[in-house]
């Protein structure tokens, strides 16, 4: 895996952040308008975002994770609107209250209530779900051959 390192631009802007919490994963999907030089470095502790929206806007956001990561299980994705994050808990069936490690929580990230689910007092209720997800993995780490598979069978919209 190339190691990105990006560095924090003299000006830059957050990127709003809406996140949800899974047994096994948490999405981060940061809000930018047709994003482009997008760089992510997810680290086990934290994470980069570096891009430009349309307008040529820099956007640049670190954040400090509320538990560890497996960065070679973790994936990003570009979208016209979004950056979707994918993050691979390294403690599995154990809810993250938040976000970021900080109790404080910063105005840039918000609870993505469309895709909340109180996950923990359900049994295998989202084992389908995850199957899938391990599945997309799997296809993405084996395989270079065309784009990578669509995520948004991971939502909770039925």
């Amino acid at each position: 895996m190339n190691k990105v390192k990006i560095t924090r631009p003299e000006q830059s802007q957050l990127a709003h952040a809406f996140w949800f919490d899974r047994k096994k994963y948490v999405t981060v999907n940061f809000a930018v308008q047709r994003p482009k030089d997008v760089k992510v470095d997810i680290q086990p502790e934290k994470m980069i975002l570096y891009c430009k929206n349309d307008v040529d806007d820099v956007f640049y956001n670190e954040l400090h994770f509320y538990d560890k990561v497996q960065i070679y299980d973790s994936r990003e994705r570009v979208y016209d609107r979004t950056i979707n994050v994918l993050l691979r808990k390294i403690t599995p069936d154990v809810a993250w209250p938040r976000l970021q490690k900080d109790p404080e929580r910063p105005s840039w990230i918000s609870v993505d209530f469309d895709n909340w689910r109180d996950w923990e007092h359900e049994e295998d209720e989202g084992k389908e779900e995850f199957d899938r997800y391990a599945d997309m993995i799997k296809e993405m780490s084996t395989s270079n051959k065309g784009p990578a598979p669509d995520m948004d069978d991971l939502s909770d919209s039925d």
